[in-house]
């Protein structure tokens, strides 16, 4: 599907295959990663990543969600993963993670702009939101260069030990 691949200056993103298995599960099982995210615990298990995989073919071709592996252009090599969640209603929830060795690159600011227009332009979605750890402000650097604005702060179960956490909230709202 051509329409589910996008491309930027310096990054691919496209459908998670059965062979990135091996490269989420070490880039995702870093406790750094674990730590800022929902729904990635730690330690990460063997055939998770593969049952991930398949869940996102499932949930694009139902059109709940559709979720990205973030690879380098030029060299192919997977960075990361972007997603539009919970898609319904005309909205979705936007997340994301970039492996810990592609940190400070701007690598997640680049995938999600990219993803916001995929978002308004081929889905017609109307609203996106995110949220964030209140203890991971890069992460809100990203929405921010993405046009989202800042809603106030709320709370979550996040992060791979499950405590109740301050949460940052954003939206963006189609043409804005």
């Amino acid at each position: 599907m051509d329409e589910h691949r996008i491309e930027t200056e310096r990054l691919t993103l496209r459908p998670p295959q059965p062979q990135d298995a091996d490269e989420i599960q070490r880039l995702a099982g870093d406790f750094r990663i674990a730590d800022v995210t929902r729904s990635i615990p730690h330690p990460y298990p063997p055939a998770l990543a593969q049952q991930w995989i398949e869940r996102c073919a499932q949930d694009w071709a139902s059109g709940a969600a559709a979720n990205f592996i973030i690879t380098e252009s030029d060299s192919g090599k997977l960075v990361g993963s972007m997603a539009l969640m919970d898609i319904g209603r005309g909205e979705a929830e936007v997340g994301y993670w970039v492996g810990v060795p592609y940190w400070s690159r701007g690598y997640a600011s680049e995938a999600c702009n990219a993803l916001v227009d995929f978002a308004f332009q081929q889905l017609r979605l109307r609203r996106l939101h995110a949220s964030h750890l209140a203890r991971n402000p890069q992460s809100g650097r990203v929405l921010f260069k993405a046009g989202f604005r800042h809603l106030g702060l709320g709370h979550s179960q996040c992060g791979c030990q499950g405590k109740l956490e301050p949460v940052e909230l954003y939206e963006r709202v189609s043409g804005e």
